[in-house]
């Protein structure tokens, strides 16, 4: 029997965020790279080459060079189990990344050097920060013409709140780039352009004040010298409290298409991250290293082997010791599972898995038994809290273009919900499904996926809604008489959850007024168990 506390703290589970287009697929290739779980790096932009980025498998990502589904992949390095989640950069998937952040410790934030800190970062960081994700900061493209290395140091601890210190620091940038000083180890690395595969043989001098910097790397070293000398006075001296808290970010800088300055990050997060903590349900807190296994799931992706049309959920280990074929209860339905072919992930490549521990993300295949927010136990009733989901921002139509095909819209429609991928809202009067997203993306990933994974093509026109709020009650009849009462504008969302859709801001403000015992929210969490109030 293998020692739980053992395995608990060899694990480190953390997530990928940044704006788009600011490398963080890329990275997440090359940590794999360095790693050693993969031999050659398939570059996110070369979309005509046979070769795409481990992380990246839905068709239409391949086609748009974009991450639009998060990716989960586990590796191996310095005797630590590494547990990555590739998230999208884009904005319009926000929800997918939001929920992803809540079944990792720690996060790696991915900031473009040449455009700092961008909206979505900011948004991200806000989420981070309301649950004190401990964040690593890699800033990327030093071998592009970038911003001053101070001016993005000083941005950061500006926009994000939080005081950042450096671990390496740039020795120029751009066509000009020499490499990065450890200030900690006080050795520098020099900057070679780099390759698909990883090799050992970067040059690295040793020293902070070598005189080898100045003959080789003339202005460049001046400058940079002068950087280093103001950084080690005035910048905070690393406090592991304060980065476990999220207030304090370590920082480091390189080129990750040019496998510049990835393996520092790699050791970082081995050595700083912190490896799995006590999780909260709502009936107590649990430890990772108690000996029952409980888990909760925070995404189900449908389709990933397209031959075998499954859906597999992604499950966050809180606890215990996961063994294959063994029984566990779905808290909500107290349906019993056995799952057999349980699975790790290097993003598309399956290994079937025998045992994980907590901190471990596992995919559990499921025809529809599992929903986003499940918690699985041993028996106990648990139910893990915080998987959110927010209101939508913007409403389509959707209806099938050939009436024969109408199973499979609603096959496709109802897994797609299941996902996450959309919010698909079944009026009270009417038969045409209604769509709800952040962003006017997920309609055309929705679009693409039915055609191409449903077999139907769909119409998604305009909807004349733009306001959503899920609607609870104490008084059971009280909610039921409001739907009837307003069943021209209520539809139930995937967990029959029912939802009021209005037009306008203040037609909702009246509805408001006219039935004071009724509760309208803006997020709601899984299964309808909590939720948040239209303030909050």
């Amino acid at each position: 029997m293998p020692d739980i506390a053992t395995e608990v703290r060899r694990r480190r589970t953390f997530a990928i965020i940044s704006h788009p287009d600011a490398g963080k697929t890329t990275l997440t290739e090359k940590l794999l790279l360095f790693s050693g779980a993969i031999q050659i790096a398939g570059s996110v932009k070369a979309r005509k080459a046979a070769r795409h980025a481990t992380s990246d498998w839905m068709e239409i990502e391949k086609q748009r060079g974009i991450s639009v589904a998060s990716s989960v992949m586990q590796m191996e390095y310095r005797g630590c189990v590494i547990n990555l989640l590739d998230t999208p950069g884009h904005q319009d998937f926000s929800e997918d990344t939001y929920r992803v952040l809540t079944a990792v410790d720690a996060a790696l934030m991915v900031i473009d050097a040449a455009n700092g800190v961008e909206p979505q970062t900011r948004r991200l960081l806000q989420v981070c920060r309301a649950r004190n994700t401990p964040i690593l900061t890699f800033v990327n493209k030093m071998d592009r013409e970038v911003q001053e290395p101070l001016a993005l140091m000083d941005e950061i601890e500006r926009e994000l709140g939080m005081s950042v210190v450096p671990f390496t620091w740039p020795v120029g940038m751009g066509k000009r780039f020499h490499g990065v000083m450890d200030l900690r180890e006080e050795r520098m690395r020099v900057f070679t352009p780099g390759e698909d595969r990883h090799h050992d043989a970067d040059e690295i001098l040793q020293g902070l004040d070598n005189p080898a910097y100045a003959e080789r790397f003339g202005a460049e070293w001046t400058h940079a010298a002068h950087d280093i000398e103001l950084v080690r006075t005035a910048a905070p001296s690393f406090d592991e409290s304060q980065f476990l808290a999220g207030h304090q970010t370590p920082m480091f800088f390189g080129s990750a298409i040019n496998n510049f300055g990835v393996k520092e990050v790699l050791d970082a997060l081995v050595d700083l991250a912190p490896p799995p903590s006590a999780r909260t349900a709502m009936q107590r807190e649990v430890k990772p290293d108690e000996p029952k296994f409980s888990g909760v799931v925070f995404k189900i992706q449908a389709n990933m082997d397209p031959a075998h049309r499954d859906r597999i959920a992604f499950v966050r280990v809180a606890s215990g010791h996961f063994e294959r074929g063994m029984r566990l209860k779905v808290v909500r339905s107290g349906k019993e599972l056995r799952p057999n072919t349980v699975v790790s992930f290097l993003s598309q490549r399956r290994e079937l898995l025998d045992e994980a521990f907590a901190g471990d993300i596992i995919g559990i295949p499921n025809h529809g038994v599992l929903q986003l927010g499940d918690t699985l136990t041993e028996g106990e009733a648990l139910q893990y809290t915080g998987l959110p989901f927010f209101a939508p921002e913007m409403f389509r139509s959707v209806e099938v273009a050939d009436p024969l095909r109408t199973k499979q819209l609603k096959a496709g429609l109802t897994q797609l919900g299941e996902e996450g991928a959309i919010q698909v809202f079944r009026p009270v009067a009417g038969s045409v499904l209604l769509l709800g997203a952040v962003g006017q993306l997920q309609f055309e990933v929705v679009a693409h996926r039915l055609e191409h994974e449903y077999g139907c093509k769909a119409r998604i026109t305009p909807s004349r809604f733009q306001i959503a709020r899920w609607v609870t009650a104490d008084d059971p009849k009280e909610l039921q008489r409001f739907i009837d009462g307003n069943a021209h504008r209520v539809a139930y969302d995937a967990v029959d959850a029912p939802t009021l859709l209005v037009e306008y801001a203040p037609e909702l403000r009246a509805i408001e007024g006219n039935w004071p015992k009724i509760r309208f929210h803006t997020m709601r969490e899984h299964a309808g168990l909590v939720f948040h109030k239209a303030g909050g």
